[in-house]
């Protein structure tokens, strides 16, 4: 919220140094997200909608200056009003309209005052004529939200606040026509809604500079219907923003009053007739304990009676000592306070969270059995972290034209009430996220980019964990020489490692299904006939660079955990003897997968051949159509002797031949 140092003063009496001012909020727990001249730009959580207001802000800068708050021209003007009701009739068809107050006043349209005007504007809202504006200004100042209207345009002397009727037509300021259903609050004359309850006023009833009388609504709304209103219509305003969090009910009669003053005291108007104040069930005063010895528990530190007797009647707060402690009542405006540790944090902001000594707390009950879930997580970070990975965190919630390539329609799961159309489904896979983060990070020139997330995927009927990973560029400098472009095999290796860690033998396989993956360079993984998740190269990669090659993978950590192994290994000793590496080209059929060629190898092979790996595959000239050039790296060791060429090359004339007999292979370079 923007403040306007100038109009806190108002209120109580700080400082003018607005950098002093913006020292303190932050001292008790605000974001100043900024200074410009008299202006502070605060962040207000969604917890405190008291703060969305310069009375409320006012309140917590005379705590934190220890100063009192002052008797405002907003408070002289709660007595103002005349006596009697206002001629429009009220009634509140619906419980979502906990209390409503209507005056009406006799106007003259033209531009606000100078100084109505110059506050708007520096805290950010447009001026537009004297009376919006007034409402505005009440808004602001107080936190009430308010909305006049053109009282000739309305269809009878009557107002009600009931549902929306099924499919029910509304033009709203922003020249919308928005269609409403049964769970939508309205406020409506006798023929037609008029205004979104909490939200937006209809253009039928919209003041105009041919106004000459309005009716003014300063009303209560429960947060729920509000939210769920603004969200299904994708509307938020103003006002919608303060309703949502949960608005003061004692606040409507005392800020129309205040607009009627405003209207007044700037020639604007004078109200005809006095204020009707519907409030058929008046709210209960909270009350709480507060005691002693649980504030030192939970700040770790005994606060003296005299500081708390001090702090929390600044902020508003009703108290009266008991043997404990305090019974204390709780402000109808303080809508974030609902228990004893609430009341706490509020001593504690004030009395200096500087203060609070950092030690763990006393434990009275023994740690509860961890979730294998969280376990599990924390063991692929280390590892993934471990591997050079970064963990990168991501939205559950995305856009449903995202989630298509990754998921067959029936197995995407939509958000009913979405906070906007891109958050509209649940994720069923953790790469589109991953590839929003590479594409982030490729935008500000990071050339090689290793991701991994873990994380909730959803698809029917249940919700999965899954570790995801999604790297781009080059594998870095290494002292082996083993550099060059990220390819299929750093994609699975990471597979097999993760695999590894639950003691589970990763295989791979073709499988036409992945098509989120390119032909050619996919498998999914499995073991003994469970599946895993899959490797591959992505074949969509909205927002990289087109030259980039992305090799992702997912596995399903709840599937993992089922077939979990023992994770116990023999240790081995260092080879004492040197090992002799041969490196074949061969040419094969594209279709054919290397996992195939490898297990040829190794069947085929004496013992003495420890590792096979591919390191490169080519195809283009050179390489007929329908083959590809795959290039193997054999490793022969012996644990008692050195071995020579004689001992290794008919092993390897052994492996070419099986490879042509099983495989149709050619060296390449050879017909």
């Amino acid at each position: 919220m923007k403040l306007p140092v100038s109009w806190l003063r108002d209120f109580a009496a700080v400082p003018a140094d607005v950098t002093a001012v913006a020292a303190k909020f932050a001292s008790c727990g605000f974001a100043v997200d900024g200074i410009e001249g008299d202006v502070l730009d605060l962040d207000v959580t969604a917890n405190r909608p008291d703060c969305l207001s310069v009375i409320g802000l006012a309140r917590e800068a005379a705590t934190a200056f220890d100063v009192a708050l002052k008797n405002s021209a907003a408070d002289a003007a709660t007595n103002d009003a005349p006596a009697g009701s206002a001629p429009i009739k009220v009634s509140l068809a619906d419980a979502g309209c906990g209390r409503y107050a209507l005056a009406v006043a006799d106007v003259k349209i033209g531009p606000a005052p100078a100084w109505i005007a110059d506050r708007l504007i520096a805290a950010g809202v447009r001026p537009i004529n004297n009376v919006v504006d007034i409402t505005n200004y009440v808004m602001l100042e107080l936190g009430q939200p308010m909305h006049a209207f053109d009282a000739a345009r309305l269809a009878g002397p009557e107002i009600h606040v009931r549902r929306a009727r099924a499919a029910e037509k509304l033009t709203t300021l922003d020249g919308v026509e928005r269609t409403l259903d049964e769970t939508m609050l309205v406020i409506a004359d006798r023929d037609r809604a008029v205004a979104l309850a909490g939200v937006m006023g209809g253009a039928t009833s919209e003041v105009s500079g041919g106004t000459s009388r309005i009716a003014l609504e300063s009303a209560w709304f429960r947060p729920q219907i509000v939210r769920t209103m603004s969200r299904k219509l994708g509307l938020k305003t103003e006002a919608s923003a303060r309703f949502e969090r949960g608005a003061d009910i004692s606040l409507p009669v005392r800020a129309l009053r205040r607009a009627l003053a405003l209207l007044q005291e700037s020639g604007a108007g004078t109200a005809s007739g006095g204020v009707t104040d519907v409030y058929p069930r008046p709210a209960e005063t909270k009350r709480l304990t507060l005691r002693r010895a649980r504030i030192a528990r939970l700040l770790g530190q005994t606060v003296p009676d005299g500081d708390v007797e001090r702090l929390l009647p600044h902020l508003g707060f009703g108290l009266t000592a008991n043997a404990e402690g305090w019974d204390v009542t709780v402000p109808s405006f303080r809508v974030d306070v609902a228990r004893e540790a609430d009341l706490i944090e509020e001593v504690g902001r004030h009395w200096g969270l500087d203060r609070v000594p950092a030690t763990f707390p006393e434990l009275r009950t023994m740690p509860g059995v961890r979730d294998a879930g969280v376990t599990d997580g924390r063991l692929v970070r280390r590892l993934l972290c471990g591997a050079g990975v970064q963990e990168a965190v991501t939205f559950t919630f995305m856009e449903s034209g995202w989630a298509a390539p990754f998921a067959p329609a029936d197995q995407i799961v939509a958000i009913a009430n979405p906070l906007s159309e891109k958050f509209g489904v649940l994720r069923p896979s953790l790469l589109p996220g991953l590839i929003d983060s590479v594409a982030y990070s490729r935008r500000r020139e990071s050339a090689d980019v290793r991701l991994f997330e873990v994380g909730a995927v959803f698809a029917p009927p249940a919700e999965g964990q899954h570790v995801g990973w999604a790297l781009v560029g080059s594998r870095g400098e290494h002292w082996s020489g083993s550099g060059g472009d990220l390819g299929f095999p750093d994609t699975r290796g990471l597979a097999e490692l993760v695999a590894s860690a639950f003691g589970v033998t990763a295989e791979f396989s073709p499988d036409d299904r992945l098509t989120w993956l390119v032909n050619g360079r996919r498998a999914r993984v499995s073991s003994g006939g469970t599946t895993l998740g899959w490797v591959g190269q992505s074949a969509v990669q909205r927002g990289v660079p087109d030259g980039d090659v992305i090799w992702a993978g997912e596995l399903d950590l709840i599937a993992l955990r089922t077939l979990r192994g023992a994770t116990t290994r023999a240790i081995a000793a260092l080879p004492r003897f040197p090992s002799i590496v041969r490196d074949l080209s061969i040419v094969v059929e594209d279709r054919l997968p290397a996992a195939d060629v490898r297990a040829t190898i190794r069947a085929n092979a004496p013992s003495m051949l420890v590792s096979v790996r591919e390191f490169d595959r080519y195809q283009g000239k050179g390489v007929a159509d329908g083959h590809v050039s795959l290039s193997m790296r054999l490793t022969f060791r012996d644990g008692e002797r050195t071995l020579t060429d004689a001992d290794v090359q008919p092993a390897v004339d052994e492996i070419v031949a099986a490879l042509a007999r099983a495989h149709n292979a050619v060296l390449r370079g050879k017909s």
